[in-house]
């Protein structure tokens, strides 16, 4: 299924979806996909950065291909490799049988392991909805950016042994970057760029109203207005949407329905995840949270 070929008409759907964005993400979901662009992401952890691939693979009824990326990831873990094994049992056989081994005997698609973004291209090419996520993009080494300069160029990826896998249709591309290093131009060049903020306190309600239902209409402006406050003390790791929704979750574990200087303390694991943050909040006054 093609996604909503107007802004107005994506909202709908990532509303649907219990998605709620704000009208810049909305606007840049849609020329990214109309434009066949990556859409690179950065903002905070937590503030739903990786939902959206999450989302827009629901909509389209494609399938979710996701890279998450690490330090030490290389080509080999992203793109292809070579089942070694199976390629050794191959000449093997062919050695037991007498014949002579050539290597386009056993460096053929039959002993090629698909990784994540060939997967992706593949994929593609075969005309199926996909949505590849490249998570993270940030925790990956800079040397790794280089290898995905022809994919976010061109769609493609080229196997020396075999030639060149492109992309009949573009796959939708999502990639997120928590800003822990500053990912290099010639990237982003290539991308529709959007900053994700946190939440007005009227957006984060209208999140829990959809993600947690259950939730009272009173205690979830409670908990939006709370983690507003939150966000603006001098936290080394402030708390995210996904925090709000689990604090919301949690009391109702609790059987708690309103919001107060104790229930605040009893609960500040669940939202602050640093011992520093904690005695930050705490010096502050859990009450004026309440």
């Amino acid at each position: 299924m093609a996604l909503p070929s107007t802004v107005d008409d994506l909202e709908a759907a990532l509303i649907r979806e219990d998605y709620v964005p704000e009208r810049g993400l909305s606007v840049a979901i849609h020329l990214a996909v109309q434009m066949g662009r990556p859409l690179f992401v950065e903002g905070e952890p937590g503030v739903g950065k990786t939902e959206i691939a999450k989302v827009l693979a629901a909509i389209t009824g494609g399938e979710l291909i996701r890279l998450q990326c690490y330090e030490g990831l290389d080509a080999s873990h992203a793109l292809y490799e070579w089942d070694y094994a199976r390629q050794m049992l191959a000449i093997r056989l062919l050695e037991a049988h007498g014949d002579d081994v050539d290597v386009h005997d056993i460096m053929s698609e039959e002993y090629l392991v698909a990784r994540p973004l060939l997967q992706a291209i593949r994929r593609s090419s075969e005309g199926l909805p996909t949505v590849l996520l490249i998570d993270e993009l940030d925790r990956a080494d800079e040397e790794f950016e280089a290898y995905l300069l022809e994919l976010l160029s061109d769609f493609q990826i080229t196997i020396p042994e075999i030639g060149t896998v492109k992309a009949s249709t573009p796959p939708i591309v999502v990639i997120t970057s928590n800003r822990t290093r500053e990912i290099h131009d010639a990237v982003k060049r290539r991308c529709i760029y959007h900053w994700i903020d946190y939440p007005t306190v009227e957006r984060e309600i209208e999140i829990l109203e959809r993600k947690s239902p259950e939730t009272p209409e009173i205690l979830s402006k409670e908990l939006a207005v709370a983690m507003h406050r939150l966000r603006e003390l001098d936290l080394f790791k402030p708390p995210g949407v996904a925090e709000t929704i689990d604090w919301a979750k949690a009391l109702q574990v609790l059987g708690e329905v309103a919001l107060s200087g104790d229930v605040v303390d009893a609960t500040l694991g669940v939202i602050v995840k640093y011992e520093e943050d904690m005695e930050t909040v705490r010096t502050v006054g859990t009450e004026s949270l309440a």
